[in-house]
């Protein structure tokens, strides 16, 4: 309330200045609005006024302008208690020259006809005006700027001198019952023992330090984006019931020299006044970055000043303060090493993309507050989901609801979870596109041609679902569920080149002629091809060498092997592929007849979902 009367009263007194300029102005202007004054020429008033011996008086303004006031004139009016308004004024380029012909003029003039002549200095011009007007303005914002300064500091906000000041957003979980805590992160099991340790020394610290333990000053979570590192990390304030500082890395550099630094003291000063206390810097990458060479040419780097204060204050550390830093990146590769070494982040804890139970896990927190089908089993939800992080099922649960919700469902359905997958993975349905039957029938060859070379090697794919209407970028698409592993054979590598290459050999076996569709299933086949020769080392003729890291650590545009090699890479890749599309070729030379009564049945229908496939693989497998 006292916040919302000091509002009240700065826009009072903003009115009350703005009526106090607007009523001065129309004061002043107001008899030049009912004062109705005609203007004529110097020869008009010498000819027929003045030598008419019309004129009873002149005024003569600022050495400017002349006012000419007639003998008995009806048309005269009062404009004050002694003032007549004129009848008729003229601008004058020299004084001097107009006072000379007056005087040659009232010289050759009788007596009693002679003029009166006086002069007026007007000191209430516009110049005059702004004088003194655009002083008063100027002090005026001044002291309403300070005022709104002065209003912002007092309610917490950063004031004029506070640019050396953190505002880091406060999370006290003490006296809040919807605190995170580990039970609202699902999965990581293995990351929450991990930090579990941290916890407890911040909730029973005697019990390390009377073995001589210190506490460890801070922990670095890794992980991909998505994964859940901030979540993470306020379930951990949340179960250590402390003060929790959370902000990101960025808000410490600004343009001002010296901000950057200047806040990071503040920042862990507020922390220790608060102790036990937990400091979360995300995106800590913003600040954490080598430091190159080149920057100490530099007159002054506010990102590499922040970075030495942080690493600073992080090794300045009393043990007995009870403050622990978390930080969070999805780029560990370019941080400093001085960061990572113990003694700043003791502890680096990966997060890496869930598997399978944890998805299933995730699953369950997401869809608490959906009104799912009793059918629906997260279990199978976690299967369609490979390489999905925290961040991805928690959209695939949204859009899941949003599209059952379009659709006039009351409840969510199996089938809106696998459109939502669809649309993010590939994206929405184009249905009014335009496609031509040739098109089209083109489409359903290079779609039925991955479906059957990936039934046909079985030992990584799992065919769901293929399509001939339009997604995203796409005009078909064939849905295949790769199998979870962490480590990949070379068959295997081999069999997905195979797979992606069978769309352009299908297009052959059945149409005598390839089209541009097959473009993307090359540019990945050809870099599965490079990444198996020059990363994983698989390839007889180079032998067990790899050049991932040396490509990743080159500082110039030469390749990090010779001219020589290079040809080899290159002669190893088109042999594979050659050998994989062949493959492929021969695979649906032998199923034509197959491939054709698929194609006929996609363009048919449009979608082809796996239980309608693996009716027709089943049946011609019988016939067979």
């Amino acid at each position: 309330m006292p916040e919302k009367k000091s509002s009240s009263k700065f826009i009072n007194w903003n009115v009350l200045f703005v009526l106090v300029i607007i009523l001065f102005v129309l004061t002043f202007f107001l008899r030049s609005f009912f004062i109705h004054t005609k203007e004529i020429s110097f020869n008009y008033f010498k000819n027929e006024l003045l030598l008419q011996q019309k004129v009873e008086r002149i005024n003569i303004l600022n050495k400017q302008r002349v006012y000419v006031f007639l003998k008995h004139s009806k048309t005269q009016k009062k404009i004050s208690v002694d003032r007549y308004q004129p009848d008729y004024y003229f601008e004058i380029g020299s004084i001097d020259f107009f006072e000379v012909e007056l005087k040659q003029i009232q010289n050759n003039l009788p007596e009693k006809n002679k003029i009166i002549q006086t002069y007026t200095n007007d000191t209430y011009g516009w110049l005059d005006i702004l004088s003194w007007l655009i002083p008063l303005v100027m002090v005026y914002f001044f002291w309403s700027f300070w005022r709104r300064v002065a209003n912002a500091s007092k309610s917490g906000g950063l004031g004029i001198f506070d640019f050396g000041k953190s505002k880091p957003h406060e999370y006290n979980f003490q006296n809040n019952i919807q605190k995170i805590t580990f039970k609202d992160v699902a999965g990581y099991e293995e990351a929450k023992q991990e930090i579990m340790e941290v916890i407890q020394f911040l909730k029973t610290p005697n019990v390390y330090k009377s073995l001589g333990a210190k506490i460890p000053k801070g922990i670095l979570l890794l992980g991909p984006p998505g994964t859940g590192k901030t979540h993470m990390a306020k379930a951990v304030a949340g179960e250590a019931n402390v003060p929790f500082f959370s902000l990101s890395g960025s808000e410490f550099v600004e343009l001002f020299v010296g901000v950057g630094a200047a806040r990071v003291r503040d920042l862990f000063m507020k922390a220790k006044e608060r102790a036990p206390s937990i400091v979360f810097i995300d995106e800590i990458d913003s600040i954490g970055r080598v430091r190159s060479a080149a920057a100490s040419f530099q007159v002054n780097d506010e990102r590499e000043s922040t970075l030495n204060q942080l690493l600073s204050e992080m090794d300045g550390f009393d043990v007995n303060t009870n403050v622990i830093v978390i930080a969070a990146s999805n780029r560990p590769d370019i941080l400093d090493s001085a960061l990572l070494r113990p003694g700043r982040f003791d502890r680096h804890v990966y997060l890496d993309l869930p598997n399978k139970n944890e998805r299933e896990a995730i699953f369950k927190v997401h869809s608490q507050c959906f009104v799912l089908d009793p059918t629906i089993k997260h279990e199978e939800l976690a299967a369609l989901t490979p390489g999905f992080s925290g961040a991805d099922i928690a959209n695939a649960c949204n859009e899941a609801a949003l599209i059952a919700a379009r659709n006039k469902k009351k409840k969510v359905e199996l089938n809106d979870f696998q459109e939502a997958l669809e649309r993010i993975v590939i994206g929405p349905e184009k249905k009014s596109k335009i496609i031509s039957q040739s098109e089209k029938k083109i489409i359903a060859t290079h779609e039925s041609g991955h479906a059957i070379v990936a039934n046909q090697l079985k030992q990584m794919y799992r065919i769901n679902k293929i399509s001939i209407i339009p997604r995203g970028k796409t005009l078909g698409s064939t849905f295949i569920q790769f199998k979870e592993q962490e480590i990949f054979t070379l068959s295997q590598l081999l069999d997905l080149i195979c797979v992606l290459l069978s769309g352009k050999a299908s297009e052959e076996v059945l149409l005598n002629e390839c089209s541009s569709g097959s473009v993307d299933d090359l540019e990945k086949a050809t870099l599965q091809a490079y990444q198996l020769i020059i990363n994983y080392g698989l390839n007889k003729e180079l032998g067990s060498v790899s050049f991932n890291l040396l490509l990743q650590n080159q500082t110039n545009f030469q390749k990090p092997y010779s001219e020589s090699t290079a040809a080899l890479i290159d002669y190893e890749v088109r042999k594979i592929i050659k050998k994989e599309y062949e493959r492929a070729l021969n695979i649906l030379i032998e199923k034509k007849q197959l491939l054709q009564f698929i194609s006929y049945e996609l363009l048919k229908n449009e979608v082809l979902q796996r239980d309608e496939l693996l009716q027709i693989f089943n049946q011609r497998a019988s016939e067979d």
